[in-house]
């Protein structure tokens, strides 16, 4: 039987609800960034004299900022799919916290509802331009060659436009739709890193204004038209390689990564600018943030380094970062603003996940009631949060994450338990604990309260801790749900 105190605070979501669903549905606008860390933009602390960051300011002025928001893993491929699908990635073959490499097939099966399918079915116009990475075809080898298909447009989107999978990738093209964009034949000319397409390669540093381009095309066909519509973005900003346009080229303090930043900036300005052009921004969901931490490491150009030395703090004061299990490479910036329903220029520091964005927009369009079976597993509606709605509890009591070595880690409260055992891709070996990585494969229990820096273990002072953590991982990881 449910609690008194869970009753009301079900009865004041559907009355919430109501309250939202009785105004016009709003156009949606989701900007996946890549490896864009905490600590990378204003809002969050970046050192003006050395990053620019005024449209992502601009949102959190004009809207909600989160303090306290996590991807599901510390790497790309596990948070696009857990974004779109509202379910952990590790519940795939692609268990072990890696990535989609250039040719693997989709990921996500075409019967499985997404945000898009969701959306679409609600009569929305969907659209998804910029980073894919997350499969074509059901072949266990794409072809580029041919039709790729199934992908975005088989699990609900209307248009695509695409980077296949990183900005440095071997396919070296652009996807749109169901082909690669400007195919002239099936010849093959392979070099050292990419595939050989005979197609329009991508000019790097131009690729994030190209992606812009689209987006806001697409943004434009929309104008005037009665459908609602809802974008997906997803800028290869700030992955390596690091590779700024000619208009930001120079313009930070914080070398090329931070004129990088600039680009990302510059495209979200962009497309502000085209709801604003269309007077469609006021009925705007707009929803930015982070596929996973950034680097800190130096990076393939060592561009990251570079911009670190001269102070800029990339995920703030948080440890580590991408690939890790600590909190640089998961907790991220993740901003909301919807004019009329998001309170402006507040903050909140409610756990949420990018994980739950599939549950929180299904209830902005009415879709309350998700079969945890089939829907979303492991996503939480945290609509009450972006609305600056006060409650008792918690909307989300654990949430478990992932680092790229495949170590598990769950977040409750103040507590992180760490259960430190790596995994590993079939065919491969486990990562051994030694080395400077070695102390991420460790069991640690922290209170992040009192230790946000992650450095003292206080499993032994915490024993019953430990044990109801532990136990809510083992049982969320065997069966198919850990949402109510």
């Amino acid at each position: 039987m449910k609690t008194p105190c869970r009753l009301l605070w079900l009865t004041l979501l559907i009355g919430l609800a109501s309250s939202v669903f009785a105004a016009a549905p709003p156009n949606i606008v989701v900007i996946l960034s890549d490896d864009y860390g905490y600590g990378s933009l204003g809002a969050y602390g970046a050192d003006p004299a050395l990053v620019h960051t005024p449209h992502l300011d601009r949102l959190a002025r004009e809207g909600r900022r989160f303090t306290d928001a996590y991807t599901p893993s510390s790497v790309c491929t596990p948070t696009r799919y857990a974004l779109l699908t509202g379910r952990y990635c590790w519940r795939t073959p692609l268990n072990h916290g890696g990535v989609a490499n250039t040719l693997d097939p989709l990921l996500i099966e075409t019967t499985r509802p997404t945000i898009a399918s969701i959306l679409k079915k609600h009569g929305y116009a969907t659209g998804f331009v910029g980073k894919w990475h997350l499969g074509y075809g059901t072949a266990p080898r794409v072809d580029y060659t041919k039709e790729l298909k199934p992908g975005p447009l088989e699990l609900g989107f209307d248009y695509q436009f695409a980077v296949p999978q990183n900005h440095n990738d071997q396919s070296r093209v652009f996807v749109e739709n169901h082909h690669v964009y400007g195919l002239r034949s099936a010849k093959l000319t392979p070099a050292p890193g990419k595939y050989g397409l005979d197609a329009p390669e991508r000019d790097d540093p131009k690729t994030m204004g190209d992606l812009t381009d689209r987006a806001v095309g697409w943004l434009e066909q929309q104008a005037g038209k009665p459908a609602p519509f809802f974008l997906y973005f997803a800028p290869v900003a700030v992955h390596e390689l690091v590779t700024p346009s000619a208009e930001t080229q120079g313009t930070s303090k914080a070398g090329p990564y931070g004129d990088f930043i600039h680009d990302l900036d510059r495209s979200v300005g962009r497309i502000l600018a085209a709801l604003e052009k269309q007077n469609a921004l006021e009925n705007t969901l707009f929803i930015f943030t982070s596929d996973n931490g950034g680097v800190i490491s130096g990076g393939q150009t060592g561009t990251s380094k570079i911009a670190t030395d001269a102070g800029l703090k990339i995920n703030g004061a948080l440890r580590g970062g991408k690939h890790d299990i600590w909190e640089g490479g998961f907790k991220v910036p993740f901003l909301v603003r919807w004019p009329g329903r998001v309170p402006a220029g507040t903050t909140s520091a409610e756990m949420i996940g990018v994980v739950d964005l599939f549950a929180t927009l299904a209830a902005v369009v009415g879709e309350t009631k998700l079969d945890r079976t089939t829907t979303a597993p492991d996503s939480v509606n945290v609509l009450p949060a972006f609305l600056g709605q006060s409650s008792a509890t918690a909307l989300r009591r654990d949430l478990i994450l992932q680092s790229a070595s495949g170590v598990y880690a769950i977040r409750s409260g103040p507590w992180k338990w760490i259960d430190g055992v790596p995994l590993a891709a079939k065919g491969k070996k486990a990562p051994a604990a030694t080395g400077p990585k070695g102390d991420q494969f460790r069991p640690r229990l922290v209170n992040l309260a009192d230790d946000p820096g992650e450095t003292k273990d206080v499993s032994a002072a915490h024993p019953d801790i430990v044990k109801r953590l532990a136990e809510t991982l083992r049982v969320h990881r065997a069966q198919g749900f850990s949402r109510d």
